[in-house]
């Protein structure tokens, strides 16, 4: 069963655990159904590449690898602080998400 996934692409999280606990990325993708999200320049894998022509060398590309959705939280576009997510009835019906800290709307 799929989970709920707060996290959108293209949204700034900061890291909360793992080597690279505090820093920050942009997210380049979301996966509801397995719970995970790559960020932009976090957990940097390596992956061979075998070259394509004869005149190209082959070499070691670094690749962003999935993390957990929740050992990463989205940082609020207004007060730029970590914080959890929840949702607030717009009028019209529309859902929008809201920081817990401050209130604002993103």
């Amino acid at each position: 069963m799929p989970t709920r996934l707060k996290i959108k692409t293209g949204d700034t999280v900061q890291l909360l655990s793992g080597k690279e606990r505090g820093k920050r990325g942009k997210v380049i993708g979301a996966f509801p159904r397995t719970g995970l999200v790559v960020v932009e320049g976090l957990n940097l894998k390596k992956r061979h590449r075998r070259s394509r022509r004869q005149d190209k060398k082959g070499e070691i590309v670094l690749i962003p690898g999935p993390v957990q959705s929740s050992a990463v939280a989205v940082v609020c576009p207004k007060c730029s602080k970590p914080a959890r997510i929840g949702y607030q009835l717009a009028e019209g019906g529309r859902k929008l998400r809201v920081c817990n800290q401050c209130r604002a709307a993103f």
